[in-house]
């Protein structure tokens, strides 16, 4: 009788091509490429968190895509969001220790069927179990808006549309992000 090892977060450091992957139900899962759309709003996002930073307003970094955090929940090991804002020490090569407390995820070409949305769903409470305070749901290809959920109220959005700024209170309150720039 074969018995399953569950995939560890060591496991992940070794994941061919260095592809993006997380840990989940003590399996290695990794995560298709994106394209242009997608792309290009998760790094403006992450430009914008970055320009941020470098005011000194608020305690952390900001982190790109691919970038992971582990997490110990217990069918969860770790998280690489496409954006994120980061409050811990660092960790040199190593994954960083714990939830962003600001994950930003945009949406691909295959994440709008029933499957993928509960995936979504099932991630984003994740987030919060582990301590991230805000999650961003960003939708490019479809709606065009930015639907921000708050850990003090997980199931319900607040959702930013063009000409509007979205904002990321109260993991940071003091930065806005224009929905315009998604699409730059």
């Amino acid at each position: 009788m074969a018995t399953h090892v569950p995939a560890t977060v060591e496991d992940l450091y070794h994941v061919p091509d260095n592809r993006k992957a997380e840990l989940v139900d003590g399996e290695v899962v990794l995560m298709s490429p994106t394209g242009d759309t997608p792309s290009r709003a998760a790094s403006n996002v992450y430009l914008s968190l970055r320009d941020y930073e470098r005011t000194g307003k608020a305690a952390g970094r900001a982190y790109a895509d691919n970038t992971g955090f582990t997490v110990n929940l217990p069918h969860r090991g770790s998280f690489s969001p496409d954006a994120s804002w980061y409050v811990g020490p660092r960790a040199g090569g190593k994954f960083l220790h714990g939830a962003p407390v600001f994950a930003v995820e945009v949406r691909s070409e295959g994440d709008y069927d029933r499957e993928a949305e509960q995936a979504i769903v099932r991630k984003r409470h994740d987030y919060f179990a582990a301590g991230t305070q805000v999650v961003w749901d960003v939708d490019v290809l479809r709606d065009a808006v930015i639907r921000v959920y708050r850990s003090d109220d997980p199931d319900q959005a607040t959702v930013y549309r063009r000409g509007q700024q979205a904002d990321a209170v109260p993991a940071l309150p003091d930065w806005r992000f224009p929905v315009d720039e998604l699409f730059l």
